[in-house]
């Protein structure tokens, strides 16, 4: 057994939900199995979800420039300080689970505001590799090494979160984080977790779904991510295209992963 540190970053308003009782059990069995883990629960600690001036000691008056805002104060150890706990978070983290339900085709605009507030310039994204002078990103970035599970509920029964359901595929629904934030900030990004049909399940519906997550936790350190393509892996060309014998005529989400 591979002990690691699990941050488990949960956001939903209600404790006593499907939501709260999955992260409890999953905290409790990844305790179990020798992890260490901690919990950033954003609601709770009534995270503040809006990028300001404020995150970077930025002088009233100034233009404000996000990205080289934050990368100045990332690097001058100016940032807010919540911000600075959460990225020690991540720091410490082998591996982060990412618990919300599925609002309005995304995550809850409060998990959204954490990744705009901690993965800043110069810390998830933006640095340069020496040798290639190509920014790191797709696979080598710098959150490298950290696995990823998202958990995800969804009120929409699952045939119709499926490839040809009216709701659209889960999978597609939740590229933009899986593989334009984890996987570009060099994260090994796991197949999520999905409960369709969260709103209506039965008591015994939740001691199911209590079980299947029990058993994806087992594996948080052995299961194989999602084969996505690493930019710098010879699939792309220089404008970051697939190259034309790769996939050949193929395009949408799809192609980005080895299949």
């Amino acid at each position: 057994m591979v002990d690691m540190n699990v941050l488990w970053v949960f956001a939903h308003p209600e404790p006593r939900s499907l939501s709260g009782t999955l992260r409890a059990d999953g905290a409790r069995v990844l305790r179990e199995l020798g992890h260490e883990v901690r919990t950033t629960d954003l609601y709770a600690m009534r995270w503040n979800p809006v990028v300001d001036r404020a995150d970077f000691a930025a002088a009233e008056g100034e233009r404000l420039i996000v990205g080289d805002a934050s990368e100045r104060a990332h690097c001058g150890g100016s940032l807010s300080p919540d911000i600075r706990t959460q990225q020690d978070e991540l720091r410490w983290a082998d591996a982060v689970v990412l618990q919300f339900p599925l609002w309005w085709y995304g995550m809850p605009a409060i998990l959204k505001g954490w990744f705009d507030r901690v993965f800043v310039k110069g810390f998830a994204y933006g640095v340069r590799d020496p040798g290639t002078r190509r920014t790191r990103r797709y696979g080598d970035g710098l959150l490298r090494g950290t696995r990823a599970l998202a958990v995800v509920t969804a009120g929409a029964p699952e045939p119709s979160i499926g490839p040809r359901g009216v709701n659209g595929d889960i999978e597609q629904l939740l590229f933009p984080l899986l593989h334009g934030t984890l996987f570009y900030t060099g994260m090994d990004v796991l197949p999520p977790f999905v409960v369709s049909g969260a709103d209506r399940m039965s008591d015994d519906g939740c001691a199911a779904a209590s079980e299947r997550l029990t058993e994806r936790l087992r594996t948080l350190a052995t299961a194989a991510p999602i084969p996505f393509r690493p930019q710098d892996g010879g699939d792309y060309d220089d404008d970051l295209v697939l190259r034309p014998e790769v996939v050949p005529g193929g395009s949408g989400l799809g192609v980005h992963v080895r299949r």
